[in-house]
């Protein structure tokens, strides 16, 4: 079982122990991690703080998604205009 209530994207960079994450689920939750496991680990706690955060704030909670994914990728990098 993922055991995140959301999808989460994790993108490897060009240094080998620094990794970002965030969610397409879940508007504004993101981090970085030094591997794809700590990704994985700071996702899972760091969602249930922000829902926490959120409820103590009265502001919508994203719905749960029931088939959530976790995709590891390459860095998209961003194009200069």
């Amino acid at each position: 079982m993922i055991g995140l209530p959301y999808s989460l994207v994790i993108e490897a960079t060009e240094e080998p122990d620094f990794f970002g994450f965030y969610s397409p689920d879940f508007e504004g939750f993101s981090g970085i991690g030094h591997s794809v496991e700590d990704c994985l680990y700071k996702a899972k706690w760091g969602m249930k703080e922000h829902i926490n955060l959120l409820i103590e704030q009265k502001l919508p909670i994203p719905i749960k998604n029931s088939d959530p994914k976790i995709i590891i990728q390459n860095e998209k990098k961003l194009a200069v205009a």
